[in-house]
């Protein structure tokens, strides 16, 4: 057998029920933090985060660092994307749940914050 065809739906839901227990952890402990999308993975033990790149480039950031900074993610990352745009990316293992954290900023209005 090769890739995930092992794995049972049993697994995939208790994975499931894992990470969002997680994500109330999470948001009980953070309530003044601004609201972000969050997704649970359809398989293995995922939380992910997703920052609105809707909002002006500096508003972005600092959403994305204020949730990096209390969650305590590592391995930040900073991708330039073309047009000026920027993809970041931060993550960490908390208990037995990888938790993600990225961001899409949009080119502009860098100086906004």
């Amino acid at each position: 057998m090769t890739g995930l065809s092992w794995v049972i739906q049993a697994d995939r839901a208790r994975w499931q029920r894992q990470a969002a227990a997680e994500l109330a952890a999470i948001l009980d402990a953070h309530p003044g933090l601004p609201a972000i999308a969050w997704t649970v993975g359809p398989a293995g033990c995922v939380l992910a985060g997703q920052v609105s790149g809707l909002a002006p480039a500096g508003q972005v950031r600092d959403v994305f660092d204020a949730w990096r900074a209390a969650l305590e993610l590592e391995g930040h990352r900073e991708h330039q994307l073309g047009g000026g745009a920027a993809w970041l990316h931060a993550e960490v293992l908390r208990h037995q749940v990888r938790v993600r954290l990225t961001a899409t900023v949009f080119a502009g209005e860098e100086d906004d914050r």
